[in-house]
């Protein structure tokens, strides 16, 4: 299909070359439409242009066909790709789930499935905390990225109460 596409790109590239020729070079376009019938100059030349016309249209006509057949084609050949991906995610999926067995929940657990019952492991204080310069809203974690704690008691926040912002200026 490729070498079809190609093969008609250059026809219809070779074809505007010539059109143009013929539009822009008068010498050429009567000596080529003196070779038609024994016709009046005016009927030669609408004669050639018909002709040049209806070359055109099939030209055109082919190029638009071979273009949408590709397309389709490029679809068909996606389409049918991605099903194999999803079918190798649910045969993948289908995996971990045979070999991930979780354990039974033993207590009770929150929302998003941490234990509750866990031990809380306290942090070792970092050089800021210990110096008392750390931010009362942040905490740090182990590699010291600050990770705000929420929510915030900040009063330029529009989510707190009226009577702690102060007024605007």
């Amino acid at each position: 299909m490729l070498a079809l596409k190609r093969i008609v790109t250059v026809a219809v590239m070779i074809y505007l070359l010539l059109a143009l020729l013929f539009i822009l070079v008068p010498a050429v376009r009567t000596s080529l439409a003196d070779m038609g019938a024994g016709l009046s100059a005016p009927e030669k030349e609408r004669q050639f242009f018909y002709v040049m016309f209806v070359i055109g249209a099939v030209v055109m006509a082919l190029h638009l066909l071979t273009e949408n057949l590709d397309s389709v084609m490029l679809r068909r050949t996606v389409t049918q790709h991605e099903g194999k991906i999803n079918e190798l995610k649910a045969k993948l999926y289908d995996q971990q789930q045979r070999t991930s067995i979780t354990p039974p929940a033993t207590g009770p657990r929150t929302i998003d499935g941490r234990n509750l019952d866990a031990p809380v492991v306290r942090e070792q204080p970092t050089q800021s905390q210990v110096a008392g310069t750390a931010s009362t809203t942040e905490n740090r974690t182990v590699n010291h990225l600050p990770q705000p704690t929420f929510p915030q008691n900040d009063p330029s926040l529009s989510n707190t109460e009226p009577a702690d912002r102060p007024p605007l200026a």
